[in-house]
């Protein structure tokens, strides 16, 4: 069965922060919990349209609350004169009871963070825009930006549709995990292994199939040397030889060591039938000749 991991938590703690950093009692960490999330709340439905990325929170021991709002739109959040944050902080203050100290992070380039590259898309697609071509858009801005690699998933009743689907598109590399210094490695090693068994391969000018045991072995020119033309066709024929002179118990006749022993047996049989003189051309036996096995 699937494991289910969250994408945040699984890299909590490795290389990604906590967005809230603070300490409680026992008693009062349920509380705290729930003034962060009905904070959380009320600056993204005030400041819906201001590109917020993530909020970030931090608790003092003298009871003041530090918020940290990154946002791609800093002028929509401080407002004409900071008359908007300010509004915002007596706001807070008011309904938590707690001092509130606001501090604004301009995010560069939003086209690489990934929140605000799906609320674009979802907006033109409220807007009525395609979802195709608001996701082939959002893919070549986020790579002229400099990304590594991009994938976005657009799931509901795309276009209307009864019946609701789920569609996506990737441009570039991205890893669900990464092991710098093990699995790759292994690969790694492997792939040098089969890249010098196929120079060789290249140099000799025959393949392994051409030492076969049962085969008697039949070989052929690798591709490589096949490029050569008329000494390719000289290789592959050394090589033919080659491998009917090693292989054990191997034949001259390709008619018969192709065979099995069974199949073999029946060929005697079936000789010794026809060079019978009570034998007619026609298929009849007039007087039949008992073989070893009892049969005529």
């Amino acid at each position: 069965m699937g494991h289910k991991v969250h994408p945040n938590a699984f890299r909590l703690g490795v290389f990604r922060p906590w967005e809230a950093n603070w300490f409680a009692n026992p008693k009062d960490y349920t509380k705290m919990l729930h003034e962060d999330l009905e904070m959380r709340r009320v600056i993204l439905a005030r400041l819906r349209n201001a590109g917020i990325a993530k909020i970030e929170t931090e608790r003092s021991s003298n009871a003041q609350l530090t918020v940290t709002i990154h946002t791609a739109k800093p002028g929509i959040v401080i407002g004409k004169g900071g008359s908007s944050v300010d509004q915002l902080r007596e706001d807070l203050e008011k309904r938590f009871g707690n001092r509130v100290r606001i501090s604004i992070q301009e995010i560069k380039q939003p086209e690489l963070d990934a929140q605000l590259v799906a609320e674009n898309i979802a907006s033109q697609i409220e807007r009525r825009i395609s979802y195709k071509r608001a996701m082939k858009q959002a893919i070549l801005r986020t790579m002229r930006s400099g990304a590594k690699g991009v994938r976005i998933y657009c799931g509901g009743r795309l276009r209307g549709a009864e019946m609701a689907r789920r569609e996506w598109d990737r441009e570039g590399r991205v890893p669900l995990h990464t092991d710098p210094g093990g699995d790759g490695a292994r690969r790694g090693s492997r792939g040098a292994a089969g890249g010098a068994h196929r120079s060789h391969s290249a140099a000799t000018g025959c393949s392994d199939r051409g030492r076969h045991p049962r085969r008697g072995g039949q070989g052929r020119a690798s591709p490589n040397a096949n490029r050569d033309g008329e000494g390719g066709r000289e290789n592959g024929r050394a090589c033919a030889a080659q491998g009917r002179a090693q292989a054990p118990g191997g034949s001259q006749d390709r008619g018969q060591e192709d065979r099995g022993p069974q199949q073999v047996d029946r060929g005697r049989r079936q000789e010794d039938h026809q060079h019978d003189p009570h034998h007619q051309k026609g298929g009849q036996l007039m007087a039949g000749k008992p073989l070893k096995d009892g049969t005529y």
